[in-house]
């Protein structure tokens, strides 16, 4: 199948300078004391999240047009509001995929309302799902793709979870541009203790950089779940998938 860019949004705290030649456009939400600041100029990424996010996303996918939407402050704090305002830029932008490498603990219409906008949309949204512990937002809306970290996929693999916590699961750890995958599960073991940031975000972002992969060779949106049970290396809590 010929290769096509696919656009992707990536709802985070922002990208590194060498990751903005494949951003298309961007545009900030974030939120002060008094009301929510919008504008069309990222600023740069002050936590590291969204541009490690977005290395994992490029080692698939490395001709993607990036949407920036920046929600992140630089210590780490969003909102609903902030969340839900990216979420409706991009699907106004019609872009397909979009990543959401985080998870808030309530319950907000606003985000609600944004979530079912996008999947009414025909958008894949893509977020960030505990391992244990009490559901987070937009994972737990109807039609979002609930996915972790699973400490057993390597790079390139697919779990298929189907349980109350997450839809799927993908590598736990990042990856740097043009890294190559670990040799050995002991390998990824030993580089998972010297991540910056793992677990559920970072597996996030390695089902949506698979997802982006899938669709630039001509995958259809409307196939992206059905795809990835079809291509799981390990299904629910059993072994690997031979």
């Amino acid at each position: 199948m010929k290769t096509r860019p696919i656009r992707l949004g990536l709802v985070d705290s922002g990208l590194s300078a060498s990751q903005e030649k494949h951003v298309v456009a961007g545009r900030v939400f974030l939120a002060d004391t008094t009301e929510q600041r919008i504008s069309e100029v990222p600023e740069p990424d002050a936590l590291g999240h969204g541009t490690a996010v977005c290395d994992v996303i490029l080692h698939y996918a490395p001709k993607v047009a990036l949407y920036n939407a920046q929600v992140f402050d630089g210590r780490g704090i969003t909102t609903a509001a902030s969340v839900a305002a990216a979420i409706d830029w991009l699907v106004q932008e019609k872009v397909p995929v979009i990543n959401l490498s985080l998870g808030l603990r309530e319950d907000r219409e606003i985000l609600k309302e944004a979530c079912a906008k996008a999947v009414a949309a025909g958008n894949i949204l893509i977020a960030a799902a505990p391992a244990q512990g009490r559901a987070t937002y937009p994972s737990a809306y109807p039609g979002v793709i609930r996915a972790t970290g699973d400490a057993r996929c390597a790079v390139g693999e697919i779990s298929f979870l189907d349980s109350v916590q997450a839809d799927f699961g993908g590598c736990a750890r990042d990856i740097s541009p043009d890294q190559n995958p670990p040799p050995s599960q002991a390998g990824q073991a030993r580089q998972a203790e010297n991540a910056r940031v793992g677990g559920a975000s970072i597996g996030t972002a390695h089902v949506c950089g698979q997802v982006a992969a899938y669709l630039q060779a001509g995958g259809r949106v409307s196939s992206v779940r059905e795809w990835l049970v079809s291509r799981a290396n390990y299904l629910h809590n059993e072994r690997r998938i031979e």
